[in-house]
């Protein structure tokens, strides 16, 4: 086995045995990582609650074929202000599900990497839960399924849009959107393109209401769709 160092974010964490537990980690260097944590359920343990989802750590591991096993960690950032609100862990938690079901064992992906970091520092420094939908709608983009919101995604006719078509991957003009679709105001496109536009400060400041609320429950839909199964988490949003 060969011992490496690297940092990453606790995802989720399972029992194993007595006082075990398997951990899934995405790291800047390997990408996700399972690894055992042993001990750690036993009182005194040296890991205590280093290793619990959104924690964001240093760790060393030795490699093992199936499963790592972690010898060591240190705490980089605890997020504590998602971690002492209940309503902004429940918009952390389906973030760490998103990138669970879209990173692959052990291949880097940097980019993905920086943006889940990035989101639970902003989700813990300014509690909106924009940051969720936001983070849902870069990490679309950031697989390749960049949204199109200029066109119709059916017939390319221009504005006005009414709905957004998860297949097509856009907007859909009144014609095309009549019946088919899932409902898009004009408020929420607005927000939406501010999100994918350059403009995040500004939709982070957006004022909590229907628009809002739109383009996160739209953002968890499309992410399911793409991922071809349910978010567990997102039901607690």
């Amino acid at each position: 086995m060969s011992l490496y160092r690297d940092q990453g974010v606790v995802l989720r964490t399972i029992k194993l045995g007595e006082a075990d537990r398997i951990v899934t980690i995405f790291t800047q260097g390997h990408g996700k990582v399972r690894a055992v944590a042993k001990g750690i359920r036993k009182t005194g343990s040296r890991f205590g609650a280093r290793l619990e989802p959104t924690m964001h750590v240093a760790l060393q591991c030795y490699q093992g074929r199936e499963l790592d096993v972690v010898t060591q960690v240190e705490t980089i950032d605890a997020f504590r202000p998602l971690r002492e609100h209940y309503g902004m862990l429940t918009h952390a938690i389906p973030m760490l599900e998103a990138v669970d079901q879209v990173a692959q064992e052990r291949e880097r992906n940097l980019a993905l990497y920086r943006m889940l970091v990035g989101a639970l520092r902003t989700l813990a420094e300014e509690p909106t839960p924009v940051v969720t939908a936001a983070f849902f709608w870069k990490l679309l983009s950031l697989e390749g399924f960049h949204p199109l919101l200029d066109t119709c995604a059916r017939c390319g006719e221009g504005p006005p849009f009414v709905a957004f078509d998860l297949g097509e991957g856009g907007v859909l003009c009144g014609s095309c959107g009549r019946f088919a679709g899932v409902r898009l105001t004009a408020d929420g496109l607005v927000l939406l393109n501010r999100i994918l536009g350059g403009e995040l400060r500004r939709a982070l400041a957006e004022p909590l209401g229907p628009a809002t609320s739109e383009v996160e429950r739209l953002g968890v839909l499309s992410v399911e769709y793409h991922l071809e199964r349910r978010l567990r988490s997102a039901a607690l949003l």
